[in-house]
């Protein structure tokens, strides 16, 4: 029965992140780059210019594109993620094809409808891929190499693989202004995407120097259930040795795990620095490790 639960709540979330992620995405495509007459990027963007050459609907054009690109990376990203993304797909289709066509359209200034059609792509991308799903389309070959190549930006991969549909709005479109907003789009989505997937996993890290280091790290762990770890060091200018704690921690965590420093050793000296992502248990899973092949490393450097 608990399994049951769990498992019923897993899908209501997912589902809730789909709708929630399709209503920005479907606002990004349709509501603004469509009528702002330029193509994002990616399949989204060529479905985009299929569109506006032959009226074939977005969000299905869009699915259609997508079939080839899940059977080359089937064995790549997995069963689950692509059976994710072929729910997401769905959710998207029908807010793209169904819901979106019968709100108002945007009909103001394009370098606007630029800029709100990336921030709000940017952000329905990022929900997708924080429930281990995809909106299809260059999303397939964006997590492929982000699989191969765990240590690349995501919002830099899709910034690679979107360039090509961009450009091609230049002769569909017949300006090159859609390229210009093309790329003004693409560039605030990947920014989006990098600072929404990123900022989940932003912490911080705590370096407390006091001499109570055992009961402070005591404390931490009652306070926010948050371990330590501690180290002995001397002092260079007093040679007295006192404890180092090490404790990482999120971002809405590091003023408790302050207090709890203080409140036990209020001559504490304690240092807050900013951790772009931590990986580790209570923290995000690690990337898997690239095996280093000794006889190539020189030659792949110079490469």
């Amino acid at each position: 029965m608990g399994l049951k639960a769990a498992t019923a709540k897993e899908l209501a979330l997912d589902l809730a992140y789909d709708i929630i992620g399709s209503i920005f995405y479907a606002m990004g495509v349709y509501t603004f780059a469509k009528m702002g007459n330029f193509a994002p990027g990616g399949l989204t963007g060529l479905a985009l210019i299929a569109n506006h050459l032959w009226a074939l609907p977005i969000g299905l054009t869009t699915l259609l594109l997508n079939i080839p690109l899940m059977l080359l990376s089937f064995r790549i990203l997995g069963r689950r993620f692509e059976l994710k993304s072929i729910k997401t797909m769905c959710v998207c289709t029908v807010f793209l094809d169904i819901v979106f066509p019968r709100l108002p359209a945007y009909t103001g200034v394009q370098f606007m409808a630029a800029l709100y059609s990336g921030i709000f792509l940017g952000i329905g991308s990022a929900l997708f891929y924080m429930r281990g799903s995809s909106s299809g389309g260059a999303d397939f070959l964006t997590m492929s190499v982000k699989a191969l190549r765990p240590h690349l930006s995501i919002g830099m991969v899709t910034m690679a693989i979107d360039l090509v549909v961009i450009l091609l709005g230049w002769p569909v479109f017949g300006n090159a202004d859609a390229v210009l907003y093309g790329l003004t789009a693409m560039l605030l989505t990947s920014v989006v995407i990098d600072k929404i997937m990123y900022g989940i996993g932003a912490g911080a890290l705590l370096i407390i120097i006091t001499g109570r280091g055992e009961e402070i790290a005591r404390h931490i762990n009652e306070l926010i259930g948050r371990g330590a770890t501690e180290l002995r060091a001397r002092g260079s200018y007093t040679g007295e040795t006192r404890d180092v704690l090490l404790c990482a921690c999120s971002k809405s965590q590091a003023y408790l795990v302050r207090r709890a420093a203080q409140e036990l050793d209020e001559a504490a000296f304690v240092m807050v620095t900013e951790t772009s992502e931590v990986f580790g248990e209570g923290f995000s899973e690690r990337p898997p490790a690239q095996p280093v092949k000794p006889a190539r490393v020189d030659k792949e450097a110079r490469r």
